[in-house]
């Protein structure tokens, strides 16, 4: 894992933390301990929330602006930091600021992405020299989503989404996500008894080849009708599909114009955005990009 020479103390570093989008979601099994086996295929948008990393003196660990209902140490930013201070010799702190973009509860990995973001840049920043697999290992523990935003690469997920094959041949088109204004709970839609969960396994090709469906997507649009609405609505335009256990739908387009018209065509109530699907991180284009 490279790294160039880190920020002096005085200086902010800032990094995106992109949103994710499942193009398709089968859950193949649950496990005894009661997580399920799924395959996936995890493809970043040029979207996200941004974080700032400043290094301090001592080892203390700032975060603004605080997340309402969010307790500073539940909040996945500082958990990851907690754990990469255990990792340490030395006394690291750092402040952090977050621009908070994506919503929670919405399916596009928000939460995970600002794990991961934190993993990557305090890594560099207090020059622990750990690889993307070790930095990985860490993410799952904070959720089954970080590994591929700590890895930045369009990927193919099996496990509960911590086994992961790049695919970087996606196709990366313009997509309009539509944010049904819910919060779904993830433990709820895992733990319902409607859920599917004896899908069979596919490989990479027919994944790539044949797409497939979203196996909450049924539970999702039973108890939040908001977001049914919203795929309905959406797929009078394109077809359209939720995104991990929602609430967000999206559809994909060939050019950002035609995701833009459409967009302009939903009813004023409807809050959405248009964003371009990358295979990499953008996370990584900026850390890692050459010097």
């Amino acid at each position: 894992m490279a790294d160039s020479a880190p920020a002096s103390s005085d200086s902010w570093l800032t990094l995106p933390a992109p949103a994710k989008l499942n193009l398709m979601l089968h859950i193949t099994g649950r496990r005894e301990d009661g997580y399920h086996n799924l395959q996936t295929l995890f493809q970043f948008l040029d979207y996200g929330d941004e974080l700032s990393f400043r290094l301090r003196n001592d080892d203390q660990l700032t975060l603004e602006p605080a997340v309402d209902g969010v307790e500073f140490e539940d909040n996945l930013i500082i958990r990851a930091a907690r754990m990469l201070q255990k990792k340490s010799a030395k006394s690291c702190g750092a402040d952090i600021r977050l621009k908070k973009i994506l919503p929670m509860g919405g399916g596009l990995g928000g939460g995970s992405s600002d794990a991961a973001t934190t993993l990557l840049a305090l890594n560099h920043l207090w020059q622990l020299h750990l690889s993307l697999d070790e930095l990985a290992a860490i993410g799952v523990s904070l959720g089954a989503d970080v590994p591929v935003f700590v890895r930045g690469e369009a990927a193919f997920a099996e496990g509960v989404g911590e086994i992961l094959t790049p695919v970087p041949q996606l196709a990366e088109p313009w997509y309009l996500v539509v944010v049904p204004q819910v919060h779904v709970n993830t433990a709820k839609i895992f733990s319902h008894e409607g859920l599917t969960r004896d899908s069979s396994a596919i490989n990479i090709r027919t994944a790539l080849e044949q797409g497939g469906r979203n196996d909450c997507q049924a539970i999702v649009t039973t108890l939040y009708p908001e977001v049914g609405k919203a795929l309905i609505l959406l797929n009078k335009f394109s077809f359209a599909k939720m995104t991990g256990t929602g609430a967000c739908i999206f559809s994909s387009f060939g050019s950002e114009a035609e995701a833009i018209s459409v967009s302009e065509q939903l009813p004023a109530e409807y809050v959405a955005f248009t964003a371009k699907g990358v295979n990499l991180s953008p996370t990584h284009k900026v850390l890692f990009r050459p010097s």
